[in-house]
């Protein structure tokens, strides 16, 4: 499907979809008026260090900035490249896979800083809006000097975020819209109004001045100045990422809505500046920030609530974000599987509990370490600059090779190369005073996306596929054999979604080498997952016999994925059609039963001693089996029952034997 939007919704404008996409896509960028000007006058001394000229230009930088990475890029260029609906640097690596295996390279390293980011988006967003209470006298009381109560506070809001995500982003997005609506409304507004207290602000639209702020002896930071500006860019690549849950069609619609308000706000936070550029009162403020101070005393209660609602929401755009990243780098083979839930009746709207723990958990220790807005906002962008250089090498391979736009995609190598590296350049020089976190994080999640890929390489490398058509006699040989225990009346298998007459060599081991297993019928399991929400329906392949079977289970994406269950009423089906012989269980509370009992052998590649691998070779795979174990058991993915589970460890065969020297037998 090409988009998560049906055809009939397409068409004209929907104000609740308007709603939904507010809501769920624009919260991280809604929020950077709270903190982009607050860094520019923080990183030139105060504003009693600044003038109009600097103001202007700087102002100047991030409109053009905007506009450049976020609309041209991001909005006009990369959602084109979706993949059935789907954004986000690992859909786009999807598409451009084939081209080269360098290309895994920036997909992962994109991937891993943009998953870091999701990390640090909740931490700044919301310390920073809770901080906007000591703008309000009282509270300002009330809170102290020190940062244990915003702490608190702060804590106390991420946990609630995280605690209702099961609920689906649907329907978090319905409550959060009409919130989101009114802040960049609110955005709008109060912008505009400061617009007239120093209208001549409006040249910052000449990119002039831009360029000339960049040389002027007046910008105190010099080139590191793009480090702050770029945080008004901060939530691009979470708009891209968050395509598949709202669509591009209703992006289209809402962007120009969402940059008019942005830009109103920079523009009267900077009218404001300039017209208070003599105000001694406001030298002394420590961490100065003019999004608040810019209003009138009894607004600023309702700016820090509704700022405060912003920050959740702009959380909530890099959660979901991180959600559909991981699941299209479990499919990539760069994740391990984890449990994926589907809260709604649209494939882009997920939940994967095992994420959201870890992005609370990671949250708030950001928030317990840095303790302040000013401090977290010195570990933020770092990441997504790198994220935004490797998405455009990505778009660069799409446009020239997909597309066959080669003159384009050169184009867009050098113009947003050029930029984002001058951006990602910058951006280091905050690495001493909190960078060094991001760059930590992004490298432990690049270090568990290189074991799971370079192992899952090394395993299919080592992985022998048989004819099963070849081993049907033996198995069903040893399901008659009386001489030999029978272990369970069907035996079933968990196989790779591989064609029907083709097995894993390590099924067949386990059955007929190591301790021979007798049933009376052995199943082979595969799961195919379809687009379509409901539909159930499975294929079986009996290879002529009445205890060998193949069973492709094709489920819809929303449907639980309960083997036991399933199997069971197909057990009973091929009964009725004489298939399958009726099976004895005469002992039961519910009865006796033509059905007999189960048992489910999971199986889990270990690296044998003396293996014959290279040092570096046996670290990358026992790495991956003990992430593997933290991930947790397949069984819990398929729902089965611990009590009917064998587990067993299957050796990685590496070498065959043929080149190895013989023994010689010396007499006595």
């Amino acid at each position: 499907m090409s988009s998560n939007i049906s055809p009939e919704k397409r068409k004209g404008f929907k104000f609740g979809l308007f709603l939904v996409t507010i809501g769920i896509v624009y919260g991280d960028i809604g929020t950077s008026p709270l903190y982009v000007m607050k860094s520019i006058l923080s990183g030139n001394g105060g504003i009693a260090h600044v003038n109009e000229e600097f103001i202007i230009g700087s102002l100047s930088l991030v409109i053009w900035t905007m506009t450049l990475l976020t609309t041209i890029k991001y909005v006009l260029i990369a959602m084109k490249a979706d993949n059935h609906g789907e954004g986000g640097i690992f859909s786009l690596y999807s598409l451009v896979k084939n081209q080269g295996k360098w290309l895994i390279i920036p997909a992962m390293l994109g991937g891993a800083a943009l998953l870091a980011d999701g990390v640090l988006t909740p931490a700044v967003t919301v310390t920073t809006a809770v901080e906007g209470l000591r703008s309000i006298k009282i509270m300002d009381e009330f809170l102290g000097k020190d940062q244990v109560k915003v702490v608190i506070i702060t804590l106390s809001i991420i946990f609630v975020l995280f605690s209702v995500q099961h609920a689906g982003t649907s329907r978090i997005g319905k409550a959060f819209g009409p919130c989101m609506l009114l802040w960049f409304s609110f955005l709008g507004v109060t912008g505009l109004m400061m617009l007239t207290q120093h209208p001549a602000v409006l040249m910052a639209f000449n990119p002039v001045y831009a360029v000339k702020v960049m040389f002027s002896p007046y910008n105190k930071a010099g080139f590191m100045i793009l480090g702050s500006v770029f945080l008004a860019t901060t939530g691009a690549e979470a708009l891209y990422s968050d395509m598949g849950h709202v669509g591009r069609e209703n992006i289209y619609i809402s962007w120009p809505f969402v940059k008019i308000c942005l830009i109103l706000s920079y523009l009267g936070q900077g009218a404001w500046i300039v017209a208070n550029l003599n105000n001694g009162s406001l030298y002394n403020i420590p961490d100065m920030n003019p999004f608040f101070q810019m209003l009138p005393e009894m607004l600023r209660p309702v700016a820090v609530l509704m700022s405060t609602m912003a920050a959740i929401i702009a959380s909530q755009a890099l959660i979901t974000g991180s959600y559909t990243l991981v699941s299209e780098a479990i499919l990539l083979d760069l994740l391990p599987h984890l449990e994926i839930r589907y809260p709604s009746d649209t494939k882009g709207q997920i939940y994967i509990g095992a994420v959201n723990t870890i992005l609370w958990i990671g949250c708030s220790l950001v928030v317990l370490y840095f303790r302040s807005g000013h401090r977290i906002e010195s570990a933020y962008g770092l990441a997504i600059t790198l994220t935004m250089l490797m998405t455009t090498t990505l778009i660069f391979a799409y446009l020239g090779r997909n597309r066959k736009k080669r003159l384009m995609a050169w184009g867009v190598l050098i113009v947003f190369g050029i930029i984002e590296t001058v951006f990602f350049i910058s951006s280091l020089s905050k690495f001493l005073h909190g960078g060094y976190f991001t760059a930590i994080l992004t490298a432990l999640i690049l270090f568990i996306m290189i074991i799971w890929y370079r192992g899952t390489m090394m395993e299919q490398k080592y992985r022998t596929i048989l004819p099963i058509s070849k081993h049907v006699d033996s198995l069903c040989r040893l399901s008659r054999d009386d001489s030999i225990p029978v272990m369970s009346q069907n035996l079933v298998y968990l196989e790779n979604n591989s064609p029907l007459e083709e097995i894993d060599r390590d099924i067949l081991y386990s059955i007929l080498d190591k301790d021979p297993k007798r049933a009376r019928a052995y199943w082979f399991i595969s799961v195919n997952v379809l687009d379509s929400p409901d539909e159930m329906n499975y294929q079986v392949e009996t290879y002529g016999t009445d205890c060998v079977f193949r069973i492709k289970l094709n489920l819809g994406f929303k449907c639980s994925q309960r083997i036991n269950v399933y199997l069971r009423q197909i057990v009973s089906d091929l009964q009725q059609s004489g298939e399958l012989p009726e099976q004895d269980k005469r002992y039961s509370i519910y009865g006796p039963s033509t059905v007999g009992n189960f048992k489910f052998c999971m199986l889990h590649k270990s690296v044998p001693s003396k293996a014959g691998l290279s040092g570096l070779d046996e670290f990358i795979l026992r790495a991956k089996y003990a992430i593997r174990q933290l991930a947790g058991s397949k069984s819990k993915w398929y729902g089965l029952d611990n009590s009917s589970l064998i587990a067993e460890n299957v050796p990685l065969f590496i070498a065959s034997g043929h080149n190895e020297r013989r023994i010689r037998r010396k007499e006595n």
